[in-house]
């Protein structure tokens, strides 16, 4: 079994759905269902039951699944041992994002790279659907993430940057037009779900207004793909790190601030049984610069 075939399969074990595999490795539906169909013909079995409703792991496919991950892992883990050393490094430090602005971080980058030459940051986006998972899986081994972060086996390091809230409106919700907006308008708006945990949400989008009033939830969406299209619509509106205007300028999305939320705090987090001294180090470099913004 070729290399690329066993990745193939291994993703399809994960995903079982042949378009998002497809979509993940880059690859047409057709050959993916070509690589496993001529695994299958080798094995003699089939790994896969597929129907117009579902694709599951047969027995055969769930134990060559568990004998392959490990090993494929390993020769992963080899190849880029050498394409490190390739490059004189010998570690990787793995950062998730979910804030977009990352030039507004490169001072401590740049102080951890000063200190640490041998190791190579490596930036993963995180979704804020589900922020933790990364972390949780060893994906990434440091978040950058808005706080509050609540949760008992994970750690909160330093503040790495500080930003105003705003509010995203269509351009044709007469909050558009104002020069600043309160959390109280939103009691007569529709506002995005889908972040979570529910406290981390309402850091963002709280739950009632200051005057008490409940602040309905509309669309449930996860990534900025799903989202902008929908505030464009006037369907929904939300508060938004005040970066998004920035980086998702839109002619038919206004970005208006919201004069009584408090400033959003971003800070390192990472997952305190796999804490490592280069974990520490990059914690430290970014203490020793200090949060950006206002």
């Amino acid at each position: 079994m070729e290399l690329r075939d066993i990745e193939l399969f291994l993703t399809l074990a994960e995903e079982l759905h042949f378009g998002r595999t497809a979509e993940r490795l880059h690859v047409t539906q057709a050959r993916v269902s070509q690589a496993i169909k001529k695994q299958e013909r080798r094995i003699g079995s089939a790994l896969f039951e597929r129907s117009n409703r579902k694709v599951a792991l047969t027995p055969v496919g769930a134990r060559l699944a568990e004998d392959l991950r490990p090993h494929y892992q390993g020769i992963q883990e080899s190849l880029e041992r050498a394409a490190l050393a390739a490059r004189g490094k010998t570690d990787v430090l793995r950062v998730g994002l979910i804030p977009l602005d990352i030039q507004a971080m490169t001072a401590h980058f740049a102080a951890f790279k000063a200190r640490h030459p041998e190791c190579e940051l490596r930036f993963r986006y995180i979704d804020f659907g589900d922020p933790f998972a990364s972390l949780r899986a060893g994906d990434i081994d440091v978040g950058i993430m808005w706080l509050p972060v609540r949760e008992p086996d994970l750690t909160v390091g330093p503040v790495i940057q500080i930003e105003r809230i705003v509010l995203a409106v269509a351009t044709v919700n007469p909050l558009a037009a104002r020069e600043s907006v309160s959390y109280e308008d939103l009691g007569d708006q529709v506002v995005f779900g889908g972040a979570s945990p529910d406290y981390w949400r309402e850091a963002l989008v709280p739950s009632h207004t200051p005057g008490g009033r409940p602040i309905r939830i509309g669309p449930i969406v996860t990534t900025s793909g799903e989202m902008l299209p929908i505030i464009a619509s006037g369907e929904a509106v939300t508060p938004l790190h005040e970066q998004a205007a920035t980086y998702w300028p839109r002619p038919d999305v206004a970005y208006v601030p919201i004069r009584d939320a408090p400033p959003a705090r971003w800070a390192l987090i990472w997952r305190t049984a796999t804490e490592t001294p280069l974990i520490r180090a990059f914690a430290q470099a970014v203490k020793d610069i200090g949060p950006v913004g206002p």
